[in-house]
């Protein structure tokens, strides 16, 4: 026991740190009621929780090297327990925002990077293996638990307590965290500012950029924002395109920059030339759209089960259930498993189960819930992301020396969060772009009078919101249309919603097969049987 106490109280932090991304989405509905908002306030939320890491993580990674990475650990914990502590207390979702969104993602960049640079520095061998597989298992369980702990706190007590609970984690994880040794000499170099703001500012437009999408359409421009009477649109092209280029330009030249600052003998924020590592450059890839995939569906399942049929946080905890347990089964089977299959054998074999499981939840999206169909699609989208998770932490550390550990720890926080950050956003701006296009078809068509039509075209001439279908006959009624048409409305919105959940789950079909390409850099070799997949030795030239 004493043994694997470090990787418990490491454990401990990346369960809180994994389960903020998944334990809100079961409260949607309250949290919308509670803070008087709206869906698209909260996806902005949970996508800026997981965005804020993403793009400064990497300077959280340098931070580590500097403080220590203890000390970073524990200054971070500290952050996030009070970002944790003001969303507790949030009495508006302005508040929530920063407390979750800003402070809490601004106290897990110091501390994820350091998690995986402790894990390194305090186990080695098999043991080192089997501490990544337990931090990749209670990831995995943390995405997991998230939605019955959300389901079942909400609905018996107040989403609140779930963040009161993660202050009183991390306090504990503080206290235990002298347990842990720090063997890396802490290093003096100097911060690049420059690069911090290419990196976050490129990674901040991208994301954004895909966010509002949905508002503001692809290319051509749906519902420009207005400043001074004009809508900003500019050479007649939505601000999402204009964004998704310019962070792309930025991002490009913060790699640029990094590289100069190699040849001018000063430490950049990141090496790019880790890039040329297949196999960490793989595991990269294939880590980020693992969590694209699974911050999708922790988006869409909620929006599916409570917005369209109604059910509550507990109903659709308890519904996400099956992902939940086969999640942490395949966890741990995985890590076994790995003693006979090469990790990418392992890992393919997930990435092809979680195929077969987005089929079967679009072909359950229906009306009413094929409830066989889809329990069967979460245990498979559960052990395929247990699968995954049992291997991608140590394929990625090992493909670097121990030096390299933390800025490794670092851009596995930047892909797992902006895979995240991008599978909210885009999947979202899918559903919600879609739900509009499909209302607007569906009461264009429908035999209403023309002028409920065009009260309706009126209404919903900026978007349309995701709302309750049980509640659209009485907003429309509200709006000053008669009964019978208020119901066919409501039918029509019923219909669009599924038609647009339909179009979002194929969207995660889609990433689900791409991410199979990814996995050609993961390592063939089993572990232990020869050192194929052993770290490359570091570059000389490193500062």
């Amino acid at each position: 026991m004493k043994k694997w106490l470090v990787v418990m109280v490491l454990g401990a932090a990346q369960f809180v740190m994994v389960l903020d991304g998944t334990v809100m989405n079961v409260s949607i509905s309250t949290v919308v009621d509670d803070l008087d908002t709206t869906v698209a306030a909260m996806q902005a939320a949970i996508t800026f929780y997981t965005l804020t890491m993403a793009s400064v993580m990497l300077l959280g990674a340098k931070l580590g090297d500097i403080l220590g990475r203890r000390r970073a650990f524990v200054i971070g914990s500290c952050v996030y327990a009070l970002g944790s502590l003001i969303t507790a207390l949030s009495p508006n979702v302005v508040v929530l925002f920063l407390g979750w969104s800003v402070i809490e993602g601004l106290g897990a960049v110091l501390v994820i990077p350091a998690i995986a640079a402790l894990a390194a520095d305090n186990y080695s061998g098999r043991d080192r293996i089997t501490a990544f597989a337990v931090i990749g298992a209670v990831s995995g369980a943390a995405v997991a638990a998230g939605p019955l702990i959300g389901g079942v706190v909400t609905t018996y007590a107040s989403w609140r307590y779930v963040f009161v609970a993660e202050v009183v984690i991390m306090a504990a994880v503080v206290v235990f965290a002298r347990r842990i040794a720090d063997a890396t000499p802490r290093q003096q170099i100097r911060i690049d500012l420059l690069s911090v703001l290419l990196s976050a500012a490129g990674l901040i437009l991208v994301v954004f950029g895909m966010l509002q999408s949905k508002t503001w359409g692809w290319v051509a421009p749906l519902a420009s924002p207005v400043i001074g009477g004009v809508e900003i649109a500019p050479l007649g092209i939505s601000l999402t395109a204009w964004f998704v280029l310019v962070g792309a330009v930025l991002l490009y030249a913060f790699s640029r920059r990094q590289a100069w600052l190699v040849r001018e003998g000063r430490p950049p924020l990141v090496h790019v030339d880790l890039f040329s590592i297949t196999q960490l450059r793989s595991g990269l890839g294939v880590l980020g759209a693992q969590y694209a995939v699974t911050a999708g569906l922790f988006f869409m399942v909620p929006v599916y089960l409570q917005m369209t049929l109604g059910y509550n946080a507990l109903e659709t905890g308890i519904r996400i259930f099956p992902l939940s347990i086969s999640l942490i089964l395949f966890s741990v089977f995985g890590t076994r498993l790995s003693r006979a299959w090469s990790p990418r054998r392992v890992v393919r074999t997930g990435q092809v189960i979680l195929v077969s499981s987005s089929v079967l939840l679009l072909t359950s999206v229906t009306p009413e819930l094929r409830s066989g169909i889809f329990a069967v699609g979460m245990f498979l989208a559960g052990a395929a992301l247990g699968l995954l998770a049992s291997q991608i932490g140590n394929v990625t550390m090992s493909a670097v020396t121990e030096k390299e550990t933390s800025e490794v720890g670092g851009l596995q926080g930047v892909f797992q969060n902006l895979g995240s950050s991008l599978g909210t956003a885009l999947i979202g701006s899918i559903l919600v772009g879609s739900l509009a296009t499909s209302f607007a078809g569906g009461v264009a068509d429908s035999s209403l009078p023309e002028e409920a039509r065009a009260l309706v075209s009126e209404a919903t001439e900026r978007g349309v919101a995701i709302v309750p279908t049980a509640d659209v006959e009485e907003i429309a009624e509200a709006a000053g249309l008669s009964p019978a048409d208020a119901d066919a409305l409501s039918e029509i919105y019923r219909e669009s919603q599924l038609a647009s959940l339909r179009v979002a789950f194929f969207g995660l079909v889609a990433i689900s097969v791409f991410s199979l390409a990814l996995s050609r850099g993961i390592p063939t070799a089993i572990a232990g049987r020869r050192d194929a997949g052993a770290p490359r030795k570091s570059r000389t030239n490193r500062t």
